[in-house]
């Protein structure tokens, strides 16, 4: 390493032992999750086996009964529903959380709407947007101050076919700037974009290779 080099963290982001019940129903049990700069991770259950509360936990908005959750840098959240005020438009929203993250401009939000392809409703409330458009302007709230980490609860949700080929364009930038992301899904229809995949059955992470994976260690 160079002098005066900083030292590139061996993971991002660890969740350990991680048990949560809501009432008598346990939800996650023993779950364990690490993940480095640079991966691309995906989470796969069926409905109801815990993925959003497993997300929720990672990005710090819901308690764990038991466990520990580290975070190296900055998180970006991206919910499955989108939280929006219905009375706003899309440039106020941009202009609101750019304020809030101290940014000295809009210009990461209107590259990333460019990205997205949905210039032509910056002056359109919330309200009046497909729910498609709505989780457009929530992927890019969530990204707009290029967080280390970015957690997506179903992010194909609404998504066009283009918005879904965007949409992996501007994930394979992420991760080729080191950005780690991980995706909540119940199905993955393309596995071999994954880094990792894990299966969250009965509470507990079982990680499962990817072709991906295989291709990098046979490099």
């Amino acid at each position: 390493m160079a002098p005066g080099s900083t030292p590139v963290p061996e993971r991002v982001l660890e969740a350990h032992d991680i048990h949560k019940s809501y009432g008598r129903h346990p939800v996650l049990r023993d779950a364990d999750l690490t993940i480095a700069p640079g991966q691309l991770v995906a989470v796969v259950g069926e409905n109801g086996a815990g993925k959003s509360t497993l997300l929720k936990i990672l990005a710090g908005t819901l308690p764990v009964d038991r466990g520990e959750v580290s975070l190296s840098g900055t998180l970006g959240y991206c919910p499955q529903d989108p939280v929006l005020n219905a009375s706003l438009t899309v440039e106020q929203h941009l202009r609101y959380f750019a304020a809030a993250h101290r940014l000295p401009d809009v210009d990461r939000a209107r590259e990333l709407v460019g990205l997205l392809g949905y210039e032509p409703y910056t002056a359109s409330v919330v309200d009046e947007l497909s729910g498609g458009t709505q989780q457009k302007l929530n992927l890019t709230l969530a990204l707009l101050h290029d967080p280390d980490v970015l957690l997506l609860d179903e992010p194909y949700q609404g998504f066009d076919w283009e918005t879904y080929l965007r949409f992996w364009d501007l994930v394979e930038d992420l991760r080729t700037r080191g950005k780690a992301v991980v995706v909540i899904t119940h199905l993955v229809f393309e596995q071999d974009r994954f880094d990792l995949l894990a299966d969250l059955t009965d509470g507990r992470l079982t990680p499962r290779t990817t072709s991906r994976e295989d291709q990098h260690v046979g490099a």
